[in-house]
Order: structure tokens, then C-alpha cells, then sequence
């Protein structure tokens, strides 16, 4: 099968053409480097230099894609140029195929060429000097300086700000794709925190809703209705003003939004009073030391959802709240019957718990819940930093 040439970049299909065009100018006009008549010249005819000019022309339309090879013909070329009269056009479309091939070479070509352009000239000019001791003989090694080591090194330093700018360029692009990452994660995390607070906030107040409206439903009883609308109107009214709060965490910077108070441990007793009021028998033992804020927020939260899962789902009974601090951990344990009692239910997600192991988790602490015996118990270990209380 044969071998496809990739089709020539439109710059480098320029370069022939007005290489070749200029060469056949000079040519034409009769404008030669040498005379018929020197000794170098091995073949006078008077078309002779259009050969190695073509030759090059042609080798300028794979300077880009075949660079390697262009340089290889081209200097073949060149060799041919010197034994006739010449092209000044042949010999500059030599230097050009040669930054080339450092500018479009694989790596380890545009490493060599350099060296071995380098090395040229330094042999040229030394060697025609050591052996006939005439000190014109160094203008040889000039013109290979000029022809080859001059474009070669041209060719590394253009190219070597390339890969720079290309290194900077890539860099630039991964530090804005981690930046995007972060961006995402932030975000991911912000409406993890907002729904933990969403639901904490919402579900304890509307659990007590659906339990109580389904009880004044059920019972024809007006001293029943009227006692149960009244713990409706209790929690609606605290529900909205916890929305309040949580809207004013999302609003943070806004002149017209007050500033929102975070719930702290010295709210377990109304949270409890609360509790109590929907109808759940509340039992709490807490300390009064002072815990850093992250701490005191998701223990107030893991309580609150604790004592909702209670009401949802728990039998009548007792439910003991108890936080203890010893050896730098705060220790939360919340206890209710285990199983359903008869009285209206509110449904569940199961978002409490994952909201719970959440708050944990990013405390880096540990988080259990499930049936011990008769009871469900809820227990988390939190880790308390030592020092001022943030």
C-alpha cells in the first residue's frame, strides 16, 4: 500500500514557490556565487543549478511535516549546489530547511542538530587551517557557521520558548481545572451543609405538625383538637423563625438580613422543652463546659434529630438525652423504646441519619445508630479541641 504524504502547510507551499520563483530570477539574469571557469566546479553547464535549486524548493514544501528528511535531501542538495556554478536561493532555503528541522524536529533531533552543526564549524575553520597554515582558510569555517550553526541555533532558542509558552499554557489550564474542582466541591459541600440545616430545621417542627393535625383529625374531641392545634401553632411559628435563621445564613452580607444566631448546647433545655411539649417523655443530662462551635452545632443537631426520630418512630416511653466530655471527646447518647407504638406516625427519609454520620464525619468523629435490646440508640463521639472555644 502506498505511503500517503501529508498534504504541505500553505506557509511552507508559499516559501517553495517564492524560493524557486526567486532562484530562477537570479538564474535567469545570470547572478552566480562562482565563474565557469573555477576549480570547484565540477559541472559548468549553465542549467546545472537549477537541479539542486528545485531539489531544495521541493524540500521546502516538507519542512514542517517531514523536517528530518527535508534537511537530509536539502543537504544533499546543497553538496550538488557547490560543484556547479551555484544559487544564492538554494543556499538560503538550505538555512531555513535546517531551523526547521530544530523548530519541527522530535525533541532528540532539535537536542543534536545544534551540537553537531557546532561541531561542523569548529572543524571546518581548524582543519583547512592546520593543514595549509593560511589564515583565509577560517572564512570555510564562517560560511558553515552561517549557513548551518547560525539557523540550528535560531531554530533551538525559537523553539525552546515555544515549549515554554506551551509548559505555561498547559499549567495555566490545570490550575484552572483544579480551581473549577474546588469551585465544584465547595459548592457540593455548601448544599450538603444547607440541606443537613434544611432538614434539621424543618423536619422536627413538621414531624410535630403531621402528628398532632393527624391526632385532631382522628378525635372528635374539641379539648383535643383545641390542644393540638395549639402545639401546631407552637411549632409553625418556631419552624418559621428557624427558616428565618437558615435564610439568614444564606444571606450572609446582606444589610437588610439580622445577624443569625448558631444554635449552642445552652439551647439543649428549650430543644428538650420543646420535645416535651409534642409529647415526648425527655430525660437530659448535660454538662455546661464549653466546647468549640463546630462541636457545640452538631451536637445541638444530632440531639434535635434524634429527639424528631423519637417522635416519629419511637413507643411511648422515656428517651434519655445525655452528653459527657472526658478525655478530650464530647460523648452524645440518645436513647428512645425501640418500636412503633400506636399513635399517628409521621414517614420517614432515613436523610436524618445520613445528615447525622455526616456531621460527624466531618468532625472526625465516630457515629452509631441502631436497636440495642428495646431501646434505639443514637451515640456519637466527637472530638474536642483543647483551648479557647472557637
Amino acid at each position: 500500500m502506498p505511503v500517503r504524504l501529508p498534504r504541505p502547510h500553505r506557509d511552507d507551499m508559499r516559501i517553495a514557490v517564492g524560493g524557486l520563483l526567486g532562484g530562477l530570477l537570479l538564474w535567469g539574469i545570470g547572478l552566480s556565487p562562482r565563474g565557469p571557469q573555477e576549480a570547484v566546479v565540477l559541472w559548468p553547464a549553465r542549467w546545472a543549478p537549477l537541479v539542486p535549486l528545485v531539489v531544495t524548493a521541493g524540500c521546502e514544501l516538507l519542512r514542517r511535516t517531514r523536517p528530518k528528511a527535508a534537511l537530509l535531501i536539502g543537504t544533499a542538495a546543497l553538496v550538488a549546489d557547490t560543484v556547479t556554478r551555484g544559487n544564492l536561493v538554494t543556499v538560503v532555503m538550505f538555512t531555513d530547511l535546517m531551523y526547521a528541522a530544530v523548530l519541527y524536529g522530535t525533541p532528540a533531533s532539535a537536542r543534536r542538530l545544534p551540537w553537531v552543526t557546532g561541531l561542523l564549524t569548529v572543524t571546518s575553520a581548524l582543519v583547512p587551517l592546520a593543514v595549509w597554515r593560511v589564515p583565509q582558510t577560517l572564512l570555510i569555517g564562517v560560511g558553515v557557521g552561517v549557513v548551518a550553526l547560525a539557523p540550528a541555533a535560531t531554530g533551538w532558542v525559537v523553539r525552546d520558548h515555544r515549549d515554554a509558552a506551551e509548559a505555561a499554557r498547559l499549567r495555566a489550564e490545570q490550575t484552572a481545572l483544579l480551581a473549577e474542582m474546588d469551585r465544584a466541591q465547595a459548592v457540593t459541600a455548601e448544599r450538603a451543609r444547607v440541606a443537613r440545616e434544611l432538614h434539621d430545621v424543618v423536619a422536627n417542627h413538621l414531624s410535630a405538625i403531621a402528628i398532632h393535625s393527624t391526632a385532631a383529625l382522628s378525635l372528635d374531641d374539641p379539648a383535643t383538637s383545641r390542644e393540638a392545634l395549639a402545639v401546631i401553632r407552637e411549632n409553625s411559628v418556631a419552624g418559621l423563625e428557624e427558616m428565618r435563621r437558615l435564610i439568614g445564613i444564606l444571606r450572609d452580607g446582606d444589610a437588610d438580613s439580622a445577624p443569625a444566631a448558631t444554635p449552642t448546647l445552652d439551647g439543649l433545655s428549650a430543644l428538650v422543652g420543646t420535645a416535651r411539649a409534642n409529647g415526648l417523655d425527655v430525660t437530659l443530662d448535660a454538662g455546661r463546659e464549653k466546647v468549640p462551635a463546630p462541636v457545640e452545632l452538631a451536637a445541638y443537631r444530632i440531639v434535635q434529630e434524634s429527639l424528631t426520630n423519637a417522635l416519629k418512630h419511637a413507643r411511648p416511653g422515656r428517651v434519655t438525652v445525655c452528653l459527657t466530655r472526658r478525655d478530650g471527646m464530647l460523648d452524645i447518647r440518645v436513647t428512645s423504646p425501640y418500636g412503633h407504638g400506636d399513635g399517628p406516625r409521621a414517614p420517614g427519609s432515613g436523610a436524618g441519619l445520613t445528615g447525622m454520620r455526616e456531621r460527624v464525619a466531618l468532625l472526625g468523629g465516630t457515629f452509631a445508630a441502631g436497636p440495642d435490646g428495646p431501646w434505639w440508640t443514637v451515640r456519637a463521639v466527637l472530638p474536642v479541641t483543647e483551648g479557647d472555644p472557637a
